[in-house]
């Protein structure tokens, strides 16, 4: 998909919205074109057999002139609430209904962020319970949802907010400054919780925390120089306790999958990389996707192995990734049933050809003597059995 014709601005920001049964779409965010178009937000279908967006929007709104350029965009876990931030109108909240054949948007008041001037980022918690955002002038905002009760409100947060993540069970919140700073704060009271320790001449960048819960990590970009890093810190003692060179050169996007099984890098000059977390090791590169141009959305399928990219000069592009495919659903029941089914076939040829464990030879016994014989007529006597030397037989 190419970044727009005649009649349309450049794409600069984007994301995916998760809807019922699996289904995905795309939000896209164009920017003013002059005076002869106005910025405006777009919705896309997504076809994962052609791994491609349909060729036009299901549905698009206009923003008015004076909000001036999209800068940043979330959408809510649910798929139902999307924010945006424009350059001179604050932020403005949508809500999103209908599905692929009648798809709209609302606009809605967001009072609390109408004139908060750009915001870098801004970001759901995973829960959906918190937003947060994040201005180019170092201003920091938590609110609780759905209420807006503020939760932080720091103006000196950071000289310039660059990054910023929340964690998997949405108690911490990552953020990142153009000075090189990172700080940690409680979701909860907006308390900052420490700051990221690093060398004097290392610039932590992007930042985004592990996803599969079981690794309770922090990766962040480190800029040493012309060295840039990738390293991990431990959230349960913010230590940082290694790293590792994947991309080999300055990022401008990070992102980890939903399921948490991979990291995802992109350059400031066009290339894309994917690395598996548990190994640290790269499984997927794609060089030139954006030639030249610095990738400013990266953002991972909900439900399937593509990724979202988006430059201002080459527009959004979809990329299938070159990564084992992961297990469907019918296939792990098949496998339990084929194990179920192999097992019962073993045990049936286990079985016919055991030993004497499973078939006990009949042996010779003593004849048995006639149960008449011992307890007599019962029509002799209606008011005595006769049980002889055996006793009381267990019949």
């Amino acid at each position: 998909m190419d970044g727009g014709g005649s009649n349309q601005g450049p794409v600069t920001c984007g994301s995916w919205i998760r809807r019922p049964d699996k289904v995905n779409l795309v939000v896209l965010g164009r920017s003013r074109l002059g005076d002869a178009s106005p910025s405006q937000l777009e919705i896309f279908s997504f076809d994962p057999k052609t791994t491609s967006l349909s060729s036009s929007p299901l549905t698009t709104y206009v923003l008015e002139h004076v909000d001036g350029d999209l800068v940043s965009i979330a959408v809510h876990p649910s798929g139902e609430d999307i924010v945006c931030s424009t350059t001179m109108g604050g932020c403005k909240l949508f809500e999103f209904y209908g599905g692929e054949s009648d798809a709209r948007l609302l606009a809605k008041e967001l009072s609390p962020l109408q004139d908060v001037g750009p915001q870098k980022c801004v970001a759901f918690s995973v829960d959906g319970s918190r937003i947060a955002t994040g201005g180019v002038d170092g201003h920091l905002r938590i609110f609780e949802l759905p209420s807006l009760r503020i939760i932080l409100d720091e103006p000196k947060a950071h000289k310039s907010v660059r990054d910023m993540d929340f964690s998997l069970d949405s108690e911490f919140l990552a953020s990142t400054s153009t000075d090189g700073s990172a700080r940690i704060w409680k979701t909860e009271d907006g308390v900052p919780l420490t700051t990221l320790t690093r060398n004097s001449d290392e610039n932590i960048e992007l930042c985004r925390f592990s996803r599969d819960g079981t690794k309770p990590f922090l990766f962040c970009t480190v800029q040493q120089g012309d060295k840039c890093v990738t390293a991990v810190w431990d959230i349960s003692t913010w230590n940082r306790i290694g790293h590792k060179r994947l991309l080999r050169k300055p990022a401008s996007i990070m992102s980890t999958s939903l399921d948490g099984k991979y990291l995802a890098l992109g350059s400031k000059d066009g290339d894309i990389c994917v690395a598996e977390v548990k190994k640290m090791e790269i499984s997927h590169y794609s060089k030139r996707l954006h030639l030249g141009a610095s990738i400013a959305v990266l953002e991972f399928c909900p439900t399937e192995r593509v990724v979202l990219t988006t430059t201002t000069e080459w527009g959004a592009v979809m990329t299938k990734l070159n990564v084992p495919a992961d297990w469907k659903e019918w296939q792990i029941y098949a496998l339990l049933l084929g194990m179920f089914l192999a097992s019962a076939v073993a045990f049936y040829i286990f079985f016919q050809n055991s030993d004497s464990f499973w078939k006990v030879p009949v042996r010779n016994q003593p004849t048995r003597p006639n149960i008449d014989a011992v307890i007599g007529d019962p029509q002799s006597s209606d008011d005595q059995t006769v049980w002889g030397s055996f006793g009381a037989l267990d019949m």
